[in-house]
């Protein structure tokens, strides 16, 4: 403590249990009359061994860790029976106050006789002297902010971890207090461990006086932060031994696989790429500061009752850090950060579901029924994986590096696939270009495909759920998801070769101007996150071009689903980068073009002779003519002056 010019020292709870238990069950039961004793004892051992450091710093804190488990308290049962006793409770951060400074030693001065006297302040309410030390009256005493002692002091709220949530409960929370080293350690969105002893605080209002009703807050003894990291989450070396074995087997990607959502039936695509969601690609900071996202995002869109609900509550229980959310009942606050106003007056930041879920994964279940001005909240998130919030004098950017995984519904109930995605999802084009994967669940009638689901789903009926083996027990492979992160791999020459190849390939086509474009950079560093994804499922250093070959079929995939031109049969990205595909802009204009030209003469085009140069000069039908110019005149592009009439606006 003196080399390091710390204040505070560590002791393992466990240490004590070995030592002395009867000590061990007094500290916990009353801690107020031992923890001072500890304090004294570790400062009269100061004095042995620096006194000089002794003198300087004039007590020493005891903080108390590794409180074994059965001293946990959830919060929702924190109550009287443990007010004045030690806890352990574990819980994540939503709120923050500012650091403030709190007297710990009042200096009071007496008006009379000029004395100085000192008085320990404790509680939340300042205490002066009742009578003078001196001349023996009672005051009047004067505070001298000169000669007191301050300590800084912080308000934090803690709130029930979202797994530990029984199911239609709302989540508990209670104010805590810490002092000293212990501001600032924790911000919203880490989960802790605190040690402290409860208080329970009077309430008091300003008609009424002093009310029966107390509540309940926690004087923090120690703060752990657990887990701000996936990698942090604590393995043993036996299940260390037991990954690196599982790692090295060749069908590692398959078990995996196999190993999510096994109640669902079917879906390997999705599967897989909910696997390489889970795991994740490496994230990069560039020599000039910028940062290339390595977490993949992934929509899926289906029709209704293909499952999609019960894949995102799944990945939300194996990821090492995973929070669900369902698009009716969120907001853009919910999402990102809320500005509230604090008891004193002062307004505080409370963290929303993409900054709890920093590092982890967030599921949004039904995002298509959002509202606009509330999804525009994902895109920053979703591409930079940060938060900006400019409201309430507050101006902070808040980390969100999180996977997003989305699920929606087409916007008829069922998908038209005669229509384009962005026609068939009620989704902003913004939005969808930032998915690294689109895929789409369509529930087809198949005469194999059903009877096998029908099988599968009778066999879980008929058994309870007993038939149901997961190759991977779920809490092993949070455990794995964990470890995995600790590799960086990087990317073998021979990778970035069949890379290159595929993406000059799905270019080619667009060498000609007429063609539609296939890829674009998007997807290319899309394909790089998804090989990374695969080479560190097996705990490989380097990503082999067997990863950069199945990444790109996965990409081929979600691309053949949703960047497919209806009309020409081609892959156009356009369709989700603009919302239209090549061969329908190309329509749109040549009805633009005949619009302006025949507008010449009189100012405006006559709608029928438009209709007929359309079919004679580009062979569009006058039904598809109609079509076009309906879809114009919606985006505002064209405008009937009068009957009969159209212009250019």
């Amino acid at each position: 403590m003196s080399v390091s010019g710390g204040k505070s020292l560590a002791v393992d709870f466990t240490d004590i249990i070995a030592y002395d238990s009867e000590l061990a069950k007094r500290l916990v039961t009353n801690p107020d009359d031992y923890l001072p004793a500890l304090e004294r004892a570790a400062l009269a051992q100061l004095k042995i061994e620096d006194p000089h450091y002794a003198e300087e710093i004039e007590g020493v804190r005891v903080r108390l860790q590794k409180l074994p488990e059965d001293l946990t308290v959830s919060l929702r049962r924190l109550g009287a029976k443990h007010i004045n006793k030690l806890v352990r409770v574990e819980g994540i951060v939503v709120r923050a106050s500012p650091v403030k400074p709190l007297v710990a030693k009042a200096a009071f001065k007496c008006k009379s006789c000029e004395h100085t006297q000192y008085v320990l302040q404790t509680g939340m309410v300042m205490r002066t002297p009742t009578v003078c030390e001196g001349c023996k009256r009672k005051g009047p005493f004067e505070f001298l902010q000169s000669e007191s002692l301050f300590i800084d002091y912080q308000e934090l709220r803690i709130q029930e971890k979202p797994e530990d949530l029984p199911p239609g409960q709302l989540p508990r929370w209670i104010d805590i207090r810490v002092y000293e080293e212990l501001v600032d350690t924790a911000r919203p969105g880490d989960t802790v461990i605190i040690i402290g002893t409860v208080r329970a605080i009077q309430e008091v209002l300003p008609t009424a006086g002093r009310m029966r009703v107390f509540n309940i807050t926690l004087e923090v003894d120690n703060l752990e932060i657990y887990g701000k990291d996936p990698e942090t989450v604590e393995i043993s070396s036996e299940e260390e031994k037991l990954i690196v074995e599982l790692a090295k087997q060749e069908d590692i990607h398959e078990k995996i696989k196999q190993s999510i959502a096994p109640s669902i039936y079917g879906y390997d695509e999705i599967k897989e790429a909910i696997m390489y969601l889970l795991f994740g690609g490496v994230t990069k900071t560039l020599q000039d500061g910028t940062r290339i996202r390595g977490d993949i995002n992934l929509l899926v869109v289906g029709d209704p009752g293909t499952g999609k609900s019960q894949l995102l509550r799944y990945v939300q229980r194996i990821a090492p850090r995973g929070l669900y959310t369902h698009g009716r009942g969120t907001t853009a606050a919910g999402l990102t950060a809320a500005v509230v106003r604090e008891r004193t007056g002062g307004m505080v930041l409370e963290a929303g579901a993409l900054v709890l879920a920093d590092r982890g994964v967030c599921a949004v279940d039904e995002i298509d029924k959002m509202r606009n001005e509330d999804r525009v909240a994902m895109h920053e998130a979703m591409e930079q994986q940060s938060i900006s919030v400019a409201k309430g004098g507050i101006v902070a950017t808040l980390n969100a590096r999180t996977s997003i995984l989305a699920a929606a519904n087409p916007a008829l109930g069922r998908y038209d696939p005669n229509r384009t995605v962005a026609e068939n999802i009620n989704l902003p084009i913004t939005l969808l270009s930032r998915f690294d994967l689109i895929f789409i669940l369509k529930d087809q009638p198949s005469r194999e495909y059903d009877s096998r689901l029908t099988e599968h789903i009778l066999k879980l009926h008929s058994e309870g759920g007993g038939t149901v083996k997961t190759l991977i027990d779920p809490n092993f492979l949070r455990k794995y998801i964990s470890y995995s992160k600790r590799i960086k791999p990087r990317i073998a020459q021979e990778a970035m070769e069949v890379i290159k190849d595929f993406y000059l390939k799905m270019r080619g086509v667009s060498e000609f101007a007429e063609s539609p474009i296939a890829i674009t950079a998007r997807q290319l560093e899309s394909i790089v996150r998804l090989a990374e994804a695969r080479a560190r499922i097996a705990l490989r250093e380097e990503v082999t071009a067997d990863d950069a070959k199945r990444a790109i079929a996965l990409m081929s995939k979600s691309l053949e689903q949703v960047g497919m031109d209806i009309a020409t049969g081609k892959i156009d990205i356009d369709i989700i980068m603009t919302g239209k595909p090549k061969s329908l802009r190309d329509k749109l204009q040549a009805v633009i073009g005949v619009i302006v030209s025949l507008s010449k003469q009189i100012g405006m085009a006559e709608e029928e002779t438009v209709y007929k140069v359309l079919e004679e000069e580009y062979g569009i039908s006058r039904s598809e003519a109609a079509n076009l110019i309906q879809q114009l005149r919606k985006d505002g592009t064209v405008y009937a002056p009068k009957d009969g009439f159209l212009k250019k606006t």
